[in-house]
């Protein structure tokens, strides 16, 4: 859990962003908007690159090829925030062109987290880039993928330009050790008008993650995806978001006397404080949206 290694600030953030950041925050049905982004949020303006290879240096140098080369059949998330994630794909999708959208899922696996198919999302292509050829051979919303190792090989030139609607990454940015290329090969793939969408929580394999996101909390992993996308190209707009539901309120206990002369309402009570607990643990969600 990266949460062992996160302190209370960034120490290093002065490199990349500006004391201020936008405001603007909207509700959706299934997002929270926690801040837009623009120029004048980053030290620098795209392709000033203001990383080090410490930056990207990692407690497991090994090849990483060595790391999958097992299958895991399992989500490194849990059931609530996987919902959160699918329910606002479709929200995003829903939004899009009409027709057939085509997908790109970089560092895909076994399961790709996408809505299903209905009146307002019909899929073209979605294609799969993963590491284990197993997990994504499992992965019944590909309809092609292919093994590729990203650190070593961060181009994506089997794809054209211009040739997807979205192009998503879920909880497996904090691995990226060239993640300049990567998100300049994202930008040079999606059609004008398309989304990239990098979700993230706060769980990862530690001795993989890059130092820099180890050393972040969660504002400050958000404002490193968001560097990602603003350092590398030209993007209309970057956002991120909360997809999780604010807080329940745990309800008011009954007195003593109120139990003892009427036990439901205590049964009652300590069933819900227990339904708004279970609710308000779980795994956090976030994703930084970037518009081309």
């Amino acid at each position: 859990d990266c949460l062992a290694f996160s302190p209370s600030v960034v120490t290093s953030s002065s490199r990349w962003m500006n004391k201020r950041a936008s405001s603007k925050v909207i509700t959706f049905a299934v997002a929270n908007s926690i801040c837009s982004f623009d120029e004048t949020d980053f030290a620098g303006g795209v392709g000033n690159w203001p990383y080090t290879d410490e930056d990207f240096s990692r407690i497991d140098k090994s090849d990483d090829t060595r790391f999958y080369d097992s299958p895991r059949f399992v989500t490194h998330i849990d059931d609530n925030a996987i919902s959160a994630l699918t329910d606002y794909y479709e929200l995003e999708m829903s939004n899009k062109k009409k027709g057939e959208i085509d997908v790109l899922d970089l560092c895909s696996s076994w399961v790709s987290h996408l809505p299903e198919q209905n009146d307002s999302i019909t899929y073209g292509k979605v294609v799969g880039v993963g590491m284990n050829e197993e997990e994504l051979a499992k992965n019944k919303q590909l309809t092609e993928y292919y093994v590729q190792d990203l650190n070593k090989e961060p181009t994506l030139s089997r794809f054209e330009d211009d040739s997807f609607d979205v192009v998503c990454n879920v909880v497996s940015v904090d691995y990226l050790t060239n993640p300049l290329e990567v998100f300049q090969e994202m930008h040079r793939v999606l059609r004008p008008g398309g989304i990239a969408l990098m979700s993230f929580s706060n769980r990862c394999f530690a001795t993989k993650a890059i130092a820099m996101w180890l050393q972040a909390d969660d504002i400050g992993r958000l404002t490193i995806v968001a560097s990602y996308f603003h350092y590398s190209a030209k993007w209309s707009s970057i956002e991120a978001f909360n997809l999780k539901d604010a807080p329940l309120k745990t309800p008011d206990r009954p007195s003593f006397g109120e139990m003892f002369s009427n036990p439901a309402a205590g049964f009652a009570w300590a069933s819900t404080a227990s339904a708004v607990a279970k609710s308000n643990q779980g795994d956090p969600m976030f994703v930084v949206k970037g518009v081309k």
